[in-house]
Parts: structure tokens; sequence; C-alpha cells
């Protein structure tokens, strides 16, 4: 499979998408004032501790508060930065996840020490205490930032961990000697250091001068945050990540694409420049794009990030899927719309359960949809087709970086999943909530917003005075008055014995209206 970065940048706004066979995969937003920080470095204060739920707040300067779990918390004295939690027997299959091995353009790890789920919140830290976190998941709607205080310093061969000692191998070196070799080298280099290193995909077949650099660049790097720690005022941000360009630079274009499209000379003098550190030889992948027409339009990818943003999505066949975001969970329904197929009705369904796997894999993962997900696909009686549509799904999500976990087909016909969620998904990304309906999806119908008038009028004519009043409301409710309704106005004059006039006006919203009472002139 052929990968390319396409990178559209704009003072306002960086745009980068990964892009598979000539086909958008994913897409990365970062937009001035609200860059991503994921991975940034905090000298934060704790405000709160809630022992009810074994988390704290912590102040570190954003808008909300961020908050840290128990698990997340080093058994640390933080007015000594030097000791370390040493973590014990990690795991070697948990050391680290796949989805932030692979480089979603962020990293983090997460190192949890096996007696430290037994440790009670207010145990390890207090209200008014300083700590140094790193920031492991963005604040996304009304939640505030995830933290850790196991902090991880990505490089392009290793993950620094200073608040561990353990020292693992990415599963995507499947290679056993060359595993061998890598943890040979990492502990030869490391024997002196309490912290603990992961070699990521990109250190296969390194060797060990190239390691030995980067792990004295890490450190280096560490030290200098340790400084700040002690010298900076509380909250105050101590390390941030690389732009949106840089990350994309490091952990896509280094680990798995082949080439790279930027249409900013300045960012593309910025990326030659990162990468004379970190890879020259990937120099040669990097173009400047200069063409007349906007990169993306020229890569033919605006068509599939708008189509990316409605609810109903139709397949070829065409069925098609309603993607239904909730608070809990996102809700995915499969239809067979205008298909009607050429057999039967079990291979009819069978093929558009099958197609929209593929469409719902591709949706999922472009919109990076994270949480609960439940998958509603057309009732199927064979068991062997309900094994065939899981399988598939399964198949399609071996492309996805983010952990996924997919139950079988229940006796309901749903399929259960769930997706690692780090950031906002595309949604909530580029839309707001509808002002008509505040993100429910509904508003009150014409009809009813005219029932509703009929019978305001009736309470507000009892106290008028004057003959005649006058209706202020959107021009579609009063051509609806004028139109399918024209009999209820003449009928209510009646009733009330008064002239009432319908006006007009684009002011008010569908649902608003105004009632004046007026004397005749």
């Amino acid at each position: 499979m052929y990968k390319k970065i396409i990178i559209n940048v704009f003072d306002h706004e960086t745009r980068v998408a990964l892009v598979e066979d000539e086909t958008i995969a994913e897409l990365f937003i970062e937009r001035k004032g609200s860059r991503d920080s994921t991975g940034n470095i905090y000298k934060g204060r704790v405000q709160r501790v809630l022992p009810g739920m074994q988390a704290a707040f912590v102040d570190i300067g954003l808008n909300q508060a961020a908050f840290i779990y128990v698990d997340d918390v080093i058994r640390n004295d933080y007015k000594d930065i030097e000791e370390h939690f040493s973590c014990n027997d990690i795991d070697e299959e948990n050391s680290i996840n796949e989805d932030q091995e692979a480089a979603d353009v962020s990293f983090s790890i997460d190192t949890k020490s096996n007696d430290t789920q037994h440790d009670n919140i207010e145990d390890l830290i207090t209200e008014g205490q300083e700590i140094l976190v790193q920031v492991s998941k963005s604040p996304i709607g009304t939640k505030g930032a995830r933290i850790t205080s196991n902090i991880s310093l990505p490089g392009r061969f290793l993950v620094l961990m200073p608040t561990s000692s353990h020292i693992g191998i990415s599963r995507r070196i499947e290679d056993e000697g060359e595993r061998q070799r890598l943890k040979d080298i990492v502990t030869e280099l490391a024997q002196n250091s309490s912290m603990g290193y992961i070699v990521r995909t990109a250190g296969e077949g390194v060797q060990k001068e190239k390691i030995a650099y980067e792990m004295g660049f890490l450190k280096n790097l560490w030290g200098n945050i340790q400084k700040k720690y002690q010298t900076a005022g509380t909250p105050s941000l101590l390390h941030q990540e690389l732009n949106l360009s840089l990350r994309a630079v490091r952990d896509l274009l280094i680990q798995e694409a082949e080439k790279l499209v930027i249409d900013s000379r300045k960012d593309y003098e910025s990326v030659l420049n990162f990468l004379d550190t970190f890879n020259p030889s990937l120099k040669e992948s990097v173009e400047l794009y200069d063409g007349k027409e906007p990169i993306f339009d020229a890569y033919n990818l605006e068509g599939d990030i708008s189509r990316a943003l409605k609810r109903k999505v139709w397949l070829k066949s065409g069925g098609y899927i309603v993607i239904e975001h909730t608070e809990a969970l996102v809700a995915i329904d499969v239809n067979t719309g205008r298909y009607v197929g050429k057999h039967n009705l079990e291979e009819t369904i069978l093929k558009t359960n099958l197609e929209a796997v593929k469409e719902i894999a591709y949706q999922i993962r472009l919109r990076d949809i994270g949480g609960i997900i439940i998958i509603d696909f057309i009732d199927m009686e064979k068991k062997s087709n309900q094994e065939k549509v899981f399988s598939a799904l399964n198949e399609a999500f071996t492309k996805d970086r983010s952990k996924t976990h997919i139950l079988p087909i229940s006796e309901m016909g749903l399929i259960q999943m769930t997706r690692k969620r780090t950031r906002k998904p595309l949604t909530r990304l580029l839309c707001d909530p509808c002002p008509y309906c505040d993100g429910e999806g509904y508003i009150i119908s014409i009809k009813t917003i005219c029932y509703g008038i009929f019978r305001e009028i009736l309470r507000y004519a009892a106290d008028m005075v004057g003959s005649k009043l006058t209706v202020r409301v959107n021009p579609e409710v009063a051509e609806f008055l004028h139109g399918e309704e024209n009999r209820l106005i003449p009928g209510l004059e009646k009733t009330i014995t008064k002239q009432i006039i319908i006006y007009p006006d684009n002011r008010y919203h569908m649902e608003a209206f105004e009632i004046i009472e007026s004397s005749t002139n």
C-alpha cells in the first residue's frame, strides 16, 4: 500500500492528510490558538482531590482543569523530582499500545505499577501540591485534559520513560534475533541509568551509535525539563510537543509513509531542517507543492472530508449507513436503501452488510470516532453470513492504528466495539451544534409552532384593550399561516373579535414570535 502525507498550511490552520492508495485515510487539523496539548509537559498545582473517584483536578494553565487518576500518579515526593518511581515487572505485552507506538501524531506511554492500583489518591497527592505532569489526552468537549505523571519523551528510534526502569521493544519488530539485539544494546547503554526506554519500530536495524546518540539527546531534554521545573512558576508549560507538520514527519513519514508533499515554503524548509537532525536520507521524500490549484483540491481530498461530516453516507450499491453521535456512544445503522439485489433477500442483505463494513471502518478512522460504538447491521438469518460480516469487520480494522476491541454479533444483530479515543472526532472539530435545535437534531415543526401561536393569542386576547394585534414571526411560519393553515387566522379572529395581522420578519428564529397590541387607526 502506497502512503503519502499531504500538508496544507495557512497562518490560521494546518491540515495533514494521510493518503493511502489515493484515498484519504486520516485527517489531522491544528488551528491557531487551539494547538493540541497532547504530549506537553506542565508544572501544575493540585486543585482538588476526589477520594470517591480516586482522581484529582490539577491546574496546568489551560481553560479547564486537567484530571489525573490514581493509576497515573507516581509515588513520588515532588520536592525532590530526581527520585523516580521504578515500575517493576511490567508485562511486555502491555509495555506499549499499538496505536501509540504507531505514532498517532502524538505519543504517550501508560506505565502503571502493579501495586499502584491499591493506593488511595489522597495518600499520593494533596491539594495545593505542585506536580510534574504530561497530557495524555487533550480536552474533549466539556472534559478537561487527562494527565499522567508517568512522563514519556518520544524520539525517532526510542521513547524515554524517566519514571520507569523498564526496557521494551515494539511488538511490530517481529524478528526475535533483532529484538534481542536491540534489547541488549539499550540495556548496555542504560545500565548506569534509572530510566526506561522503548525501542520504536523505526529502530529496527539501527546501529548502536545512532541509538546512543538519541539516548543522549533525550536524556539532555529530560534534564532541561527538570531544571525548568525547579525554577518555573505554577502553573507553567515546561515542554511543548512539535507542531503538527513536524509531528507528521516524526510519526508518519519516518514510520510508514513513502512521501510528503507540503504547500508552504517556510514549513518545507522547517521539515528539511528537522530531517537534517533525525534522518537526512528522508529529505528526498519531501516535495514542495507549488501548483496554482489548492493542494487538497489537487489530490481530490475536499470531497471526502465533506462527506465525512454528513450523517448519512451512501454506498455504491445504493444502500447507506447512518452515523449518530450521542452523549454515551456512537450508533451506526446499515440500510439497503435503493439496493434491491439480483437473486434472493439473504444474498442482498449479506452484500449490503459486507459493503457497509468497509465504509464503516473507513468512516470511523477518518472521522476519528472513539469510545463505545454500536453497529446495527441488517438482520441475517444464516450464522455463516454473520461470521463473514464479523470477520470482514475485524479485517477492515487491521489498518487502524488506534486500538479497537470488537465483540461478535449479538442475538439482536448488533456489534459492540470500542476504539481508543485520544482527541476530538472530526465532526466536533469542524462543526458547531445547530443554533436552532442546539445539537438535538430536531426542531419544533412549523405546524406545532403555528398552533402554539394560536394558543398564545387566545391567552393574550383576554387582556387586550385594542381591536387589532400584530404577530411578528419567521417568514417560513408566516407563509405556512397564509398557505396550508390559512383558515386558522380567520377562525381565530372570529373567536377573539379582533383583527390579526401576520408580519414576516427575517430576524426571528423559526420558533420565536412576538404579539403586539395596537388600536385601529
